[in-house]
């Protein structure tokens, strides 16, 4: 574990380390640079909302001065949808109007901003809470990974979450493999996978 690292709530100028690193890693862990025609496409989904609108569940892990992960959440799924569908896409989609898809991961990536969706309804009611970790490459094997989902976890328990879930590419057979040694359960339905896991005092 590198001892240059720590972790620490995320602050408003962490946005573009947000937008960086979500870029960085959005190819199944790996740098999708070449995928994406605006750098910012991924995080405007799976990184820089949570600063925005739950803050209080946005952490990054920093080497030396500059954050290379963060892992972000929201207690209530359900409500932070709703906060985005007022407050979040409108704004997006003024950033990204004239953006015409040229890259192989655009056209999805802008659908799902034209028309939000959470790929995990069948899990919110069960799991109200959920989760996105991301680290460059080079640091993913650190035990980093550990930590900040435990921060993660602290920090909604303490909210009064008793149940979280996440999403996870099904081909991303590390992930898959790490959070399972977490101690999520592994849920799929519909092609999709999701882990799950409750976190609630006493549940542990």
């Amino acid at each position: 574990m590198d001892s240059n690292c720590f972790i620490r709530p995320a602050i408003e100028a962490d946005i573009d380390a947000l937008f960086d690193i979500c870029l960085k890693t959005a190819n199944g862990g790996e740098d999708a640079s070449a995928l994406y025609s605006d750098p910012h496409l991924p995080g405007y989904i799976w990184s820089v909302p949570y600063l925005k609108f739950a803050r209080d569940f946005a952490f990054v892990l920093v080497q030396g001065k500059r954050p290379v992960g963060y892992v972000v959440g929201t207690p209530d799924t359900r409500g932070f949808d709703q906060d985005l569908k007022a407050d979040w896409w409108p704004f997006v989609r003024r950033e990204i109007a004239e953006l015409t898809p040229s890259r192989p991961r655009d056209a999805d990536v802008l659908e799902r901003i034209q028309n939000p969706r959470s790929g995990t309804t069948w899990l919110q009611d069960d799991y109200p809470a959920h989760l996105h970790i991301n680290i460059l490459p080079g640091l993913q094997a650190g035990g980093w990974g550990r930590r900040m989902i435990s921060t993660e976890l602290e920090a909604l328990r303490n909210h009064g979450v008793g149940a979280v879930h996440l999403g996870v590419d099904p081909n991303n057979e590390r992930a898959r493999g790490f959070y399972r040694h977490l101690g999520f359960s592994e849920l799929e339905r519909d092609d999709s996978v999701a882990f799950a896991m409750r976190i609630g005092k006493g549940s542990e």
